[in-house]
C-alpha cells in the first residue's frame, strides 16, 4: 500500500476519533477519554511485539528517538487537543490542530537554519487565512474564549516536534508497531504518574455511559497512530505531515453528519478548513 493512502487512512482515523470523543465528554471527562485510549493502545500494541518481533530490537538507539516523540504526542498533543474540542468544538478546534505543517517548517527555519521557498511562504499565507477565518466571531454565536485557540495551537507545536521525532527513529529502526508501542507507553506511564501525583486518578475512571465512546475512539486512535508510523517509515516527514493533517477535512464533514446537536458547522469554517487544506497542499509541493 502507498505511504500516501496510509497517511490519509491515518488521519480519517484521527477524525474519527475526535467525534467519539466529543459525543462521549458529553457524560464524562477528557482525562478519562485519553487514560482509555493510552491503556488500549499500550496493551494491543506490546501483545504484537511480544508474538511476533524481536526483544532485541528494542536496545536500538531508535527506542530514545520513540521515547522522546511519546513525550510530546500523544500525550501533551491529546490532551492539549481533546481540552481544545470541549472549550471550541471539532469543527474549530480541527482545523487550528491542523497548523501542524507550518508549525514544522517554522522550527526547521529556527533550528535546522533551512531557507524556505516561496512556496512555503505562500502555503503559510493560506493557513493563517484559515485561522483567521475560522477564529472571527459573529455576534450571535455561541460565545467562546479567543485564549482557548492556544490548546489546538500547543497541540499542533508538539505533534510538529513529535513527527520529526518519529522519522529520525524510523530512520534507525523501521518497525512502526515498535515505535508506536513505545510512545503509547511512554505517554500512559507519565499521564498515570502525573494523575497520582495531583490526586485526578480517580477521574480516569470513565463514566458507564461513556464507555462505547471512548473504547471506540481507543481503537480508532491506536490504528491512526500504527498508520502514522507506517506512514513516517515509508515516506518523508514533508510529504506525510501535510497529509495527516487533512483530518480537517474529514472533521468538519463528521461533523455535520454525527454532531449537527452538538456543533454548528458553518460556510466561514468550511471555506477556513479548505485554506488551511490547500495551505499544507502548498507547502507539501515545494
Amino acid at each position: 500500500m502507498r505511504p500516501e493512502l496510509i497517511a490519509i487512512l491515518s488521519a480519517v482515523g484521527w477524525a474519527g476519533d475526535a467525534i467519539l470523543v466529543r459525543i462521549g465528554a458529553r457524560s464524562s471527562n477528557i482525562i478519562a477519554a485519553a487514560f482509555m485510549s493510552y491503556a488500549l493502545a499500550a496493551f494491543w500494541l506490546w501483545l504484537y511485539v511480544w508474538v511476533y518481533v524481536p526483544f532485541d530490537l528494542l536496545w536500538s538507539p531508535a527506542t530514545i528517538y520513540f521515547f522522546l516523540s511519546g513525550c510530546f504526542q500523544p500525550l501533551l498533543a491529546r490532551i492539549l487537543y481533546y481540552m481544545a474540542l470541549t472549550r471550541i468544538g471539532v469543527s474549530r478546534a480541527g482545523p487550528i490542530r491542523g497548523s501542524e505543517p507550518l508549525v514544522s517548517v517554522a522550527l526547521a527555519v529556527l533550528f535546522l537554519h533551512e531557507q524556505p521557498n516561496a512556496f512555503v511562504y505562500g502555503g503559510t499565507a493560506l493557513i493563517i487565512a484559515g485561522v483567521w477565518l475560522i477564529l472571527w466571531r459573529r455576534s450571535g454565536e455561541a460565545r467562546w474564549n479567543v485564549l482557548d485557540a492556544l490548546f489546538p495551537l500547543g497541540a499542533a507545536f508538539c505533534g510538529a516536534v513529535s513527527q520529526n521525532l518519529r522519522r529520525a527513529g524510523l530512520l534507525l529502526l523501521p518497525d512502526p508497531f515498535i515505535g508506536a508501542a513505545i510512545g503509547s507507553s511512554t505517554s500512559l506511564v507519565i499521564f498515570a504518574v502525573f494523575l497520582f501525583m495531583t490526586g485526578r486518578f480517580h477521574l480516569a475512571r470513565p463514566q458507564r455511559e461513556s464507555l462505547p465512546f471512548f473504547g471506540s475512539a481507543a481503537v480508532l486512535s491506536a490504528g491512526a497512530q500504527i498508520m502514522n508510523f507506517a506512514a513516517l517509515s515509508m515516506g518523508e516527514v514533508s510529504a506525510m505531515v501535510p497529509l495527516f493533517n487533512t483530518t480537517p477535512l474529514f472533521m468538519v464533514l463528521f461533523s455535520a453528519i454525527f454532531l449537527r446537536d452538538l456543533e454548528k458547522v458553518t460556510t466561514r469554517i468550511i471555506l477556513g478548513a479548505l485554506l488551511m487544506f490547500s495551505g499544507v497542499m502548498v507547502i507539501s509541493s515545494r
